[in-house]
């Protein structure tokens, strides 16, 4: 057996040295994870919450034998936030939901077919323009709040300033950073960012003096509608095949196969009940974060129970009232200018999932394919109206999969 499974099996060789290693990897996701709730509406201290007790789901049904932390998936941050404008925050609360349960779906389908199903369904020439829209449909929302439109105390200039130097300061760290600094370059950009913010004066501190140390998170229950629904279901079809890459990546740190034990079935179970515990409190979807994959192959932390002790300090800390009101408080350019690369980075990686697969878009198969997920997703085409309307995502991914199912393979 390898050093690396070994120690992922060995015992936990001091409690202060678990505590420590598990509030750096809360530590290397706290960026990301609030990230989400930030720019999608919801509640801060409820997604820390419900990262912690995804987290925990995750682990009791694997058997607590992978090294993963979950939280704040940035697949739903555009869907959310569209959602969220039309249906409402309860609504999209049940999308998300029942989001969930397709990953149940789907994990029972890979426990009694296998992937091969999967991957027939959802090639790389579906899968790929998907993730691009879901990066790009939003983009005009990074570029508001960037430029300031969407806070009334801060003025063009000011914002452009702030959200600038965020994103500066993000960069420098993702390209240049060294050892857990390039571990936490939103983090590091939030940081800065909010600093010069509270130097220029136009962070509004009073809700976070009016807040209280110990307070219970804003719980939302969610609501169930068919539009919200639909809208919803299809997002959950790139993260379900990012999972896959996920674990792949994290066996490859710790040289376990983690598609084989505990089985692909039973880690995207894991994903799935963790997204739906999740919205049930009214808290953004659960997936196992590559940060955190990034921080075990720095620390060679492979044991397990080191993300328990991360997990049960998320729910600690989502009960501190004063922490989610400063989070709360942090403007709109600082997280507009980090969105501006976010959502590019998630483009990025549609397009580059496109180049691995090294097939021939100019083929009339696929450049059909693309094209029509593109402009169906970006341009806002819309089908049906009321309850049963499909645009965005959820439209672009459907015109995808049944293009992909109806058209004769292309000629290589």
């Amino acid at each position: 057996m390898s050093d690396a499974a070994t120690a992922a099996e060995t015992p936990v060789d001091s409690l202060p040295r678990t505590l420590l290693t598990g509030a750096q990897m809360l530590f290397v996701a706290f960026g990301a994870l609030v990230l989400v709730p930030l720019l999608t509406g919801l509640d801060t201290n409820v997604a820390m919450f419900t990262a912690g007790l995804g987290t925990l789901v995750f682990h009791w049904v694997t058997g607590r034998c992978i090294p993963v932390f979950l939280a704040s998936s940035f697949a739903f941050i555009a869907p959310i936030q569209g959602s969220v404008d039309s249906f409402g925050i309860s609504a999209t609360l049940g999308g998300l939901l029942v989001s969930g349960l397709v990953y149940v779906a789907i994990s029972q389908f890979v426990r009694l077919k296998g992937t091969a199903w999967l991957h027939r369904l959802l090639p790389p020439v579906v899968v790929g323009p998907v993730i691009m829209v879901i990066g790009l449909a939003l983009a005009p929302v990074a570029v508001d709040m960037a430029i300031g439109d969407t806070s009334d105390h801060i003025d063009y200039d000011q914002a452009l300033i702030l959200s600038m130097i965020s994103l500066l300061v993000t960069l420098i760290l993702a390209v240049f950073g060294r050892g857990l600094l390039r571990l936490v370059p939103i983090l590091g950009g939030i940081v800065v960012g909010y600093l010069l913010a509270l130097a220029m004066g136009v962070v509004e501190l009073a809700p976070v003096y009016e807040a209280k140390w110990l307070a219970l998170p804003s719980f939302t229950p969610p609501s169930f509608h068919w539009a919200a629904i639909l809208f919803m279901i299809p997002v959950a079809i790139a993260p379900a095949v990012e999972h896959i890459g996920d674990m792949v990546a994290i066996g490859s740190v710790t040289r376990r196969n983690y598609l084989d034990s505990p089985g692909l079935h039973r880690t995207l179970l894991g994903d799935g009940l963790a997204t739906s515990t999740a919205a049930l409190f009214g808290g953004p979807p659960n997936t196992t974060y590559s940060e955190v994959t990034g921080a075990v192959t720095l620390t060679r932390a492979f044991n397990p129970h080191i993300m328990l002790v991360a997990a049960c300090l998320a729910i600690v800390l989502a009960f501190v009232g004063k922490l989610g009101a400063m989070l709360q408080s942090i403007p709109g350019p600082v997280m507009g200018g980090i969105m501006t690369l976010l959502f590019g980075s998630i483009a990025v990686v549609g397009m580059n999932t496109l180049v691995r697969a090294g097939k021939p878009l100019t083929a009339p198969r696929n450049l059909v394919v693309v094209s029509l997920i593109l402009v169906f997703g970006i341009g806002g085409m819309q089908i049906g109206s009321g309850q049963f309307t499909l645009q965005g995502v959820s439209l672009a991914a459907l015109v995808g999969i049944i293009l992909n199912l109806l058209l004769p393979p292309a000629k290589e």
